[in-house]
């Protein structure tokens, strides 16, 4: 017997727990059953630790593959675990110790029950006719009976496949006479070809192919555990402290399952390449073993079909049957039982792990590859692929073959498929003989560059590798490096040097020199938050541009330029973009991420001018999700959600910020922006809790890629929803962070990230209210110089929740009358909603508990409106004492003891904490504070309470 560690739910498994959790409650019985490494033993743990919490005992018994070819092993090892479990007041795991029979379990067993337990654990001679099966039956069922006469108990086989047929008998019969107390969590991994134990099978499972042999089917809950989703990779990559920015590549390349993810996140960890180089995966060690145990089950025939599936683009039955393979679809039947694939009802294969195809490839040899793509060219009905096939069926450049090839890249990229014109691109390069050497290079050139609008940081290093190691012309070899520049997204740490070589190589060449500008800008915020040299960088890049009459460079500088000067609080930031807006051509330029246009919506943003900034990305959003770069697109789709987190519809800022994260994994980009896009939204119209998950992990992706802008607004969206939730101590020491990190970048214009008033409310929270009027104090005049009237109005909130701290109920309810209806006009509905919350908590410290109420309906019909989900929620709730209480802090408990609502929500936590024994240093160790500070907010408390001791104080607390 072993007891499991305590632990939290696996990344991806809090619905499945619950659903254990249920299922062992109705029935008491649960098998969890889907492919190795997906996860059914980690559920086990977790479930056997929550087991643990409750008191239970635990019982974890885990059968070997030898075990099946030992008659009784599986019941025997239970019976020692039964006597460790008796014997040993410590759970822990246990070796089965000499004598089992010496433990009192077995003291009331009947003799012929003793005697054939005994035979079974090998503690006496077996009879030559056996153990009397119907004594050992029955001993084995008064034995489990025996172990729950102290409470509940909780079995876990792990491994039921290796039960040997003995023991399955033995057990099923104890288990339909167990007691209710004994509940049974099974772990089956499916056998991947039945062929091999089909009369064992047969035998013990004739009704139904996942249920276990250890009861009838009915008799229990069949649970399949499924593969994670790429979202939840990412976050079971950043659990084990590895990079999540190829988190969408490693979902492909694992299909989900968290043994061959980590294996593949750690092989490429192991390998120590930058992360902007390693999107192509080359992959060894753990990685490709246990691709190739999972193929090693196939036979050989089916195999070779399976490699055929993985040359082609897009496989199907009928395609690889004409290939050459006429038994093709009893092949992938055959693969699709054993979880390598699924087929489509029109045939088509799809592997249900991308490692799975790549492994074949990888260890077929070339005479195999060369053969099946020649077989495929022959086969497949469109050029392109025929092309493509025929261009990796040799070894030999041909400059006729590359001509094709990139005749075909021209016609992938016309299609709209830039991933596969990126692939064809780098092929007609590399097909292209020595001998036309700079046919070549232009090739490599077209093919980096390619690759940098499909996101394909892989290829584009291919290609620049290639391309760098010839005599290429110092022009090819800049754009080559911007093309890898281009692909890093926002990691661009660690690519100082690739800088240093694209500006010597651009000396001289005034418009190179231009771009290469223009990338430094980008990195002096992104990775260095440096606004002043952000600017400066831009401001050169825009007048060396201009000077080559290069509109479009020039525009995308200026763009950068006035971000700057606007995070910089410059008046001219506004003046900077009507120039770029002017420079922009007529059509839409080939990239958005950089261009005014972009820039102006979210100005439109920051100046809380949503419903116009929402409207010009609706009809933006369209044309780029038809021709513009997957970057555009996510983009677009994460200012969008940003937008209707705001002014709702907040189903809709979901849905949007999903599409953009699912983009972002897809492309292998940081998933940093696009978990903050995320958190944003799920405060809006999802869940608080989820948008704390989202946020942390939006943290850590923003800290692992340097991406300092991204740091910031993550780490503000954690602290607002700390905030929201009441965790006031956790939401002042987030959004200090934001404090520090916005003043190391210089960021001086507080629109375009409105951490103050947050900051202002949690200080407040806290009794730090001098504080929070001197950052009050502080922020207003720059909101007012720059004309930042929503800014304006989140301060007046911030300043109403302080008038209510110093006393002046009457004052803040006025002034946050006002505030709400100026939100209302501004059409921002959660920040009404939110000022409509508050004024409901003013008005209970005034006892105009009708004017409460009416505020909170107010409220709630502003959220329903807008899908405000968790606000709705919120709006619901009995208004809680305190002026600086967050929206979600208090429990209403206090409704009925009027002489509570003197007391600030900090004075509040503080006589909570020494009614329940806090000594005065431990209070203040918990609430952060000084041990003077705690004695003096004691004396107010009792003061404003009337009391003279703890003991009173915890009587006046009392509901």
């Amino acid at each position: 017997m072993t007891t499991a560690p305590h632990r939290a739910a696996p990344v991806g498994r809090e619905e499945l727990l619950a659903r254990i959790e249920r299922a062992l409650h109705a029935r008491g019985r649960a098998l969890l059953t889907g492919p190795a490494g997906v996860g059914k033993t980690e559920l086990a743990l977790a479930e056997a630790a929550r087991a643990e919490a409750r008191g239970e005992t635990v019982v974890w018994l885990a059968p070997l593959p030898s075990d099946r070819d030992i008659p009784g092993a599986a019941a025997a090892a239970l019976v020692a675990s039964a006597a460790a479990t008796v014997t040993s007041p410590v759970p822990g795991p246990m070796a089965p110790a000499p004598g089992v029979l010496a433990s009192g379990v077995f003291d009331e067993l009947p003799g012929p029950q003793r005697t054939a337990v005994a035979m079974l654990c090998r503690e006496a001679p077996i009879d030559a006719g056996g153990w009397d099966p119907i004594a050992l039956r029955l001993g084995i069922a008064r034995i489990l009976r025996a172990l729950t006469g102290s409470g509940p108990v909780l079995l876990v086989v792990d491994g039921v496949q290796h039960v040997d047929a003995d023991s399955a008998d033995l057990l099923r019969f104890a288990l339909h006479l167990a007691p209710p107390a004994l509940r049974v969590v099974a772990v089956e991994t499916p056998e991947p070809y039945g062929e091999v134990h089909e009369p064992y099978r047969e035998q013990h499972r004739p009704e139904d192919p996942h249920a276990t042999h250890l009861w009838v089917p009915s008799e229990a809950d069949v649970l399949l555990v499924p593969p994670l989703a790429a979202d939840e990779i990412a976050e079971l990559l950043i659990h084990h402290r590895l990079p999540s920015r190829m988190a969408g590549r490693i979902h492909r390349a694992s299909g989900g399952n968290p043994r061959l993810a980590l294996a593949v996140g750690r092989s490429l960890a192991d390998a120590r390449t930058p992360l902007h180089h390693a999107e192509a995966l080359t992959l060894s060690g753990r990685a490709r073993d246990l691709a190739r145990q999972l193929l090693g089950a196939a036979p050989a025939a089916v195999r070779e079909t399976l490699l055929l599936a993985a040359l082609a683009l897009r496989p199907s039955a009928t395609l690889v049957r004409r290939a050459g393979r006429p038994n093709a679809e009893a092949d992938l039947a055959a693969a699709e039982r054993a979880g390598l694939v699924s087929l489509a009802e029109d045939g088509s294969v799809t592997f249900t792990a991308g490692l799975l195809p790549s492994t074949l490839v990888h260890d077929a040899c070339w005479a195999e590859r060369s053969a099946g793509h020649a077989a495929l060219a022959e086969v497949v009905d469109d050029p392109v692929e025929a092309v493509r096939h025929r261009a990796l069926a040799t070894d030999s450049p041909d400059e006729e073959l590359a001509a094709e090839v990139a005749a075909a890249a021209d016609l992938a990229r016309r299609r709209g498929n830039s991933a596969l014109a990126a692939e064809l691109a780098l092929l007609a390069a590399e097909s292209t003989p020595g001998r036309h050497g700079g046919q070549r290079i232009a090739r490599l050139v077209d093919a980096a560059e390619e690759a940098a609008r499909a996101a394909r940081a892989d290829l584009a290093m291919r290609a620049a590798t290639d391309l760098l190691a010839r005599d290429a012309s110092p022009s090819d070899r800049v754009r080559a490096r911007l093309a890898v520049l281009d692909t890093a997204g926002q990691g661009l740490t660690g690519l100082d040097e690739m800088y240093v070589h694209a500006m010597e190589d651009s000396e001289g060449n005034t418009a190179l020199r231009a771009a290469v500008q223009l990338r430094l800008a980008v990195k002096y915020v992104l990775a260095d938050g440096d606004p002043e040299r952000s600017r400066a960088a831009a401001v050169e890049s825009a007048a060396l541009a201009a000077s080559m009459g290069d509109p479009r460079t020039a525009a995308q500088a200026l763009t950068v330029q006035a971000r700057m000067e606007r995070a910089l609080g410059s008046p001219d930031a506004e003046a900077v973009l009507a120039q770029a807006r002017a420079l922009e051509l007529a059509e839409r330029p080939l990239g958005i991420r950089n261009a005014a246009q972009i820039l102006t919506i979210r100005h439109a943003l920051f100046d809380g001018r949503l419903v116009e900034a929402r409207d010009e990305l609706g009809a933006l959003l369209p044309l780029v999700q038809r021709r513009g770069s997957v970057e555009d697109a996510i983009e677009l789709l994460s200012t969008l959600a940003e937008i209707e987190s705001r002014i709702g519809p907040c189903g809709a800022a979901l849905a949007h910020a999903g599409q953009s994260l699912a983009l972002t994994l897809e492309a292998g980009l940081s998933p940093g922006p696009a978990w903050y896009a995320l958190a944003l939204a799920e405060t809006a119209g999802g869940s608080f809790a989820r948008a704390a998950s989202y946020a942390r992990r939006s943290v850590q992706a923003s800290e692992e890629e340097g991406d300092r802008v991204f740091l910031s607004r993550s780490r503000y969206a954690l602290g607002r929803v700390q905030l929201i939730n009441g965790d006031v101590a956790a939401a002042l020491e987030t959004l200090r962070r934001v404090q520090a990190d916005e003043r190391a970048q210089s960021t001086v214009d507080p629109s375009m990230l409105r951490w103050h008033e947050e900051l202002a409310e949690a200080l407040l929270a806290q009794d730090a209210a001098d504080e929070a009027l001197a950052l009050l104090a502080e922020v207003r005049p720059v909101a007012e110089r720059l004309g930042r009237s929503t800014v304006l109005l989140g301060c007046d909130r911030a300043y109403a929740l302080w008038l209510a701290a110093e006393g002046r109920t009457d004052e803040a309810a006025d002034l946050l009358t006002r505030t709400a209806d100026s939100f209302g006009r501004a059409r921002l509905p959660l920040e009404r909603g939110r000022a409509l919350i508050a004024l409901a908590r003013v008005e209970r410290r005034r006892r105009r508990r009708s004017a409460a109420q009416s505020a909170l309906h107010a409220a709630a019909a502003v959220f329903e409106r807008a899908g405000a989900a968790p606000w709705l929620a919120l709006a619901g709730e009995p208004p809680a004492v305190g002026a600086g209480d967050g929206p979600g802090s208090g429990s209403g408990a206090e409704e009925a003891l009027p002489a509570l609502s003197s007391l600030t929500e900090g004075e509040l936590r503080l006589a909570r904490l020494v009614c329940q024994g806090a000594s005065n240093q431990e209070a203040a160790a918990k609430l952060y504070l000084s041990v003077k500070t705690v004695e003096a907010r004691l004396t107010r408390i009792y003061q404003k309470l009337d009391v003279r001791s703890r003991a009173q104080l915890a009587t006046a607390l009392r509901p």
